[in-house]
């Protein structure tokens, strides 16, 4: 398989065609981005499907980290702390607005995490859903498997996680 039959963000074997759409900062292929289009217009266009789309998103978001500038930095962060939030401490997606929103404040510069170099699965593990219990079952999993990826950097996030939730008076 060549190089360009796979995200250079998540691995996927999804292609990237130079034309197609690519998210602006993200490190997705463009098939990879497309995957991710198809799979949130599913979420906001069949019922039950989108109950877990804030873990979409930020499973999604973790898996193609960008490059190394504020913004990625803040992006990777924030998302990695969402699913701290959501995996293991179960924060409900109204709380955790509120957490992860407190992070963004302001022009803090965040380090450069170092990505995993491997996910065991991609949007096109959630693409093969065919019910709205098969979707939400497949995003939760693909969820726990990239936190459980990231684990080299599981303290710091938690230590992230915590401050936000004291600036928000739940800690």
């Amino acid at each position: 398989m060549r190089a360009a039959d796979r995200c250079q963000g998540c691995g996927a074997a999804l292609p990237d065609e130079p034309n197609g759409p690519h998210h602006p900062y993200m490190t997705a292929s463009s098939g990879c981005w497309q995957a991710f289009g198809e799979i949130s217009a599913a979420e906001f266009g069949s019922p039950g499907w989108g109950l877990e789309h804030r873990l979409t998103v930020d499973t999604y978001a973790t898996q193609h980290p960008g490059e190394d500038d504020r913004k990625q930095r803040q992006s990777v962060v924030v998302h990695l702390v969402g699913l701290c939030h959501r995996l293991e401490g179960g924060l409900d997606p109204q709380s955790l607005l509120a957490a992860t929103q407190r992070l963004t404040a302001g022009k803090r510069e965040w380090p450069r995490l170092t990505p995993p170099s491997t996910y065991a699965l991609t949007v096109v593990d959630v693409l093969t859903a065919t019910t709205a219990e098969e979707h939400l079952a497949l995003v939760r999993r693909w969820a726990q498997a990239t936190w459980e990826a990231w684990s080299d950097e599981h303290a710091t996030v938690r230590a992230w996680a915590d401050e936000a939730l004291r600036d928000i008076g739940r800690a």
